[in-house]
């Protein structure tokens, strides 16, 4: 089932062998949700959801690791939350906390890693333009996640006011972060594999 899938930054960095597959799936999924659990640690404390570095995580490990490798990573890190580990931006965790206001924006982390590692796997992270692209995608789907949830919770005006107004700038900013570090991976990657890379 060939379809067009090109290699992952993860992979270029890191070849897969038949030997090692396993190993090396765990210890990326690991180190990736550690960093998504260091990058919630890094918030600005907004009520009724806290500003983190997550998003621009979420979107660089999509990037790097491509769809069933993100998405297994964003997996390990709300099973630790979900089991109680201290993985979240807040003091607390477990199912009350996933339930809580910023529910929506996990299940989103979960669904835009998958995407931007699907559009990434099709060689979208080659191409500057297209490269932001997938991360201006990536941020639409955890707000539209994250929005949804919250107005349920709160009703769409409270929602709009505290889940996504206050994130404007940061989000852009972040965007353009995510685009850059990955951009600056590749050009890494082609200067140590030479021309033909």
């Amino acid at each position: 089932m060939n379809d067009n899938r090109r290699p992952t930054l993860a992979a270029m960095l890191w070849p897969q062998q038949t030997a090692s597959r396993i190993a090396r799936f765990a210890a990326l999924a690991i180190g990736g949700a550690l960093a998504l659990a260091l990058s919630a640690k890094a918030q600005v404390p907004f009520y009724p959801v806290p500003m983190t570095l997550q998003t621009l995580v979420v979107l660089a490990l999509g990037a790097a690791f491509g769809a069933r490798l993100a998405a297994a990573t964003v997996l390990l890190y709300l099973a630790e939350g979900l089991m109680g580990l201290q993985v979240f931006a807040g003091l607390s965790a477990g199912p009350a906390y996933m339930a809580g206001p910023t529910g929506g924006y996990l299940l989103g982390f979960l669904v835009a890693a998958a995407l931007v590692g699907w559009l990434a796997e099709r060689g979208w992270d080659r191409s500057l333009s297209r490269l932001l692209a997938v991360m201006v995608l990536g941020h639409l789907v955890i707000f539209a996640f994250g929005f949804a949830w919250l107005a349920v919770l709160v009703g769409p005006e409270k929602a709009w006011l505290g889940g996504i107004v206050p994130f404007v700038a940061a989000t852009v900013l972040k965007t353009l972060l995510a685009w850059a570090l990955v951009a600056a991976a590749w050009r890494a990657v082609a200067s140590l594999r030479g021309p033909a890379a």
